[in-house]
């Protein structure tokens, strides 16, 4: 039998510098989102302080680089009645990339927030990301008819 690839943890505030770095590598492909390590460690210890609101899930080869990630943050469905997870940070370091790490992680993130009340979740994806639209509709995940707004406080 074959050893796994990389196993599947909670994060830890060590992983930050490793977060960081496949942070990068996703906003590097995201029009909308600058790499800023300062910034983006600073949000993943606001989330790590949270587990009752929020996760970020990793996978960990056996020499402990941490090489995926995924988070789930809860927020209120007034459509729904009860909690909803919005899914963020889906990445894979690039040379581990379709060995269905992105899968095992999105499901143990859907685990999570269905553990702590969801009913639906929900993520955004970059409408240049071909490659990613194609994923999460290979995983089943529906295209919705809404268009996400930002503001800048």
């Amino acid at each position: 039998m074959t050893e796994p690839v990389a196993i599947l943890r909670t994060a830890e505030p060590a992983d930050i510098p490793a977060l960081c770095g496949l942070l990068q590598q996703l906003f590097s492909i995201e029009q909308d989102f600058t790499p800023n390590p300062a910034k983006q460690a600073a949000g993943l210890r606001l989330l790590l302080g949270k587990p009752d609101r929020g996760a970020i899930l990793v996978a960990v080869l056996a020499n402990g680089e941490v090489i995926g990630m995924v988070s789930a943050q809860l927020v209120v469905s007034t459509a729904q009645g009860s909690p909803a997870a919005w899914i963020e940070d889906m990445v894979i370091d690039a040379q581990y990339r379709g060995l269905g790490l992105g899968r095992q992680l999105l499901h143990q993130a859907l685990d999570w927030a269905k553990a702590h009340g969801a009913t639906r979740a929900q993520l955004l994806v970059d409408m240049d990301n071909q490659p990613a639209i194609a994923y999460y509709d290979h995983l089943g995940w529906n295209t919705t008819r809404l268009q996400a707004r930002n503001i800048f406080l």
